[in-house]
């Protein structure tokens, strides 16, 4: 299968305009494959329309590196500079340092001096992290960006992203108080978009707070430079139908352990396992296992907890012997634009990391989710594909694996349905990007 999604041509805003521009919140170096796909959409997005911008990226290595990247075969050239929730100090990369500095002109620190000089600073907080459900530190470490954007005015810009949840008390106050000094904040969804309403509250404006789209309905899917296993491109090559699906190692593994942190009504090991075992048994299908997150330097993932390649190789060792020549495992991509190539060639797609569940709907892919958080919820929504969610915290393991089975068997509808809703999608986010990089330059959309 082919993806015949059409994305339209973007054109240049201004060739001439060289805003500077610091970007907080997603990098390459994570081994999360969908903060990847943050990253470079949003990166390219801004390039394509501002080629002589100046872009620092701000990512969890060390030190000020000069990069490249090719987009339609041109390259451009951006800066990233090291920026953690260090207790360090000392360190240049420290944000706290960095934070100090910038109060005092700079005082030699590469980072400090980019925020000072910039004309937008730009933020997508991991997508879903402006949030107090991962902990006040991680919440410092997401939101001291803003903060230092805000303290030395700045024009700070939220990209498309998840609101809350907050619970009462000193971090929302902190989070209303961001969002509503930004000079522009988009939510990704409609979901998302009521989440802020909430926050806000009074200080909501219309003309800077917006419902959006994410922004990697834009990434573009490109084919691994390292060949695929002979096995799976002869799979994807034939006419016979292949399926993915991607096991969330984060919820499997916890899983396995007895443990149950996300309130889960159903048991995800049976319902991966049942909906697997149910699809394989009902004709020749190929199974397609497809890993989404892999961490830096652990790529057999052996004992990394956030990491799906183990959980993946797991169900393969269960179900392949039952269905011997029928099942594999994507061997482990780093880059987001290939991993989706992959993806887009599915003819059915189920996930439970979000940006994986993304890269089959914006490739036409009919796609299911099994998911426990309301960002899913609201993404599907925004393509029409609401019912295409399956939330193990209010379902059982019987309903989930009836909800996940229905969307197999309705694929052929899922997939006439996103032919009709994704241009739509499409026009958004190329529209929001223009936005954004309007705003990057001062200037009103």
């Amino acid at each position: 299968m082919t993806s015949t999604v059409q994305e339209p041509t973007v054109r240049p805003l201004n060739d001439t305009a060289t805003p500077k521009i610091c970007f907080f919140g997603a990098s390459n170096d994570t081994g999360n494959l969908g903060v990847s796909a943050l990253w470079e959409s949003v990166l390219v997005g801004l390039l394509e329309r501002l080629p002589g911008a100046q872009v620092t990226v701000f990512d969890n290595s060390y030190g000020v590196r000069p990069a490249t990247i090719e987009i339609n075969g041109r390259q451009y050239k951006y800066t990233r500079i090291g920026g953690r929730n260090s207790k360090r100090y000392h360190r240049h990369d420290s944000l706290t340092n960095i934070r100090f500095c910038c109060r005092f002109g700079g005082l030699g620190n590469p980072g400090s001096r980019a925020i000072l000089d910039a004309d937008a600073i730009v933020d997508i907080s991991g997508g879903d992290s402006f949030t107090d459900l991962y902990g006040p530190k991680r919440f410092r470490a997401v939101v001291l960006p803003k903060q230092i954007a805000l303290e030395q005015r700045r024009p700070l810009i939220f990209l498309p992203q998840t609101y809350g949840p907050f619970q009462p008390g000193k971090i929302r106050d902190i989070a209303r108080t961001v969002l509503g000094g930004a000079a522009m904040a988009w939510a990704r969804d409609e979901r998302s978009f009521e989440q802020m309403q909430e926050l806000l509250g009074d200080q909501l404006d219309a003309e800077r707070h917006r419902c959006g789209v994410d922004v990697a309905f834009q990434l573009k899917p490109r084919a691994p430079k390292k060949p695929l296993p002979a096995e799976l491109q002869g799979w994807l090559a034939s006419s016979d139908e292949v399926v993915g699906f991607n096991v969330s190692g984060l919820v499997y593994t916890a899983a396995q352990n007895g443990e149950n942190p996300y309130g889960f009504k159903a048991d995800y090991l049976e319902v991966v396992h049942r909906v697997l075992e149910q699809i394989l048994a009902e004709g020749k299908q190929k199974l397609l296992l497809v890993p989404h997150v892999i961490r830096p330097g652990q790529l057999d993932c052996q004992g990394v907890v956030d990491c799906d390649l183990a959980a993946c190789e797991r169900v393969a060792s269960i179900l392949e012997p039952k269905y011997p020549g029928r099942v594999a495992v994507l061997p482990p991509q780093t880059d987001a634009g290939e991993i989706k190539h992959v993806i887009s060639r599915l003819d059915w797609f189920c996930g439970t990391r979000m940006h994986a569940t993304i890269a089959g709907l914006s490739s036409g892919v009919p796609t299911a989710t099994v998911s426990y958080s309301y960002k899913a919820q609201g993404v599907f929504e925004s393509c029409g594909q609401g019912e295409r969610v399956a939330d193990p915290r209010q379902l059982d393991t019987e309903a989930t694996i009836a909800n996940v089975m229905e969307s197999w068997h309705l694929r052929d509808e899922a997939k006439a349905s996103l032919a009709q809703h994704l241009p739509a999608v499409i026009e958004t986010a190329t529209a929001q990007l223009d936005a954004i990089a309007h705003a990057c330059c001062g200037q009103k959309d």
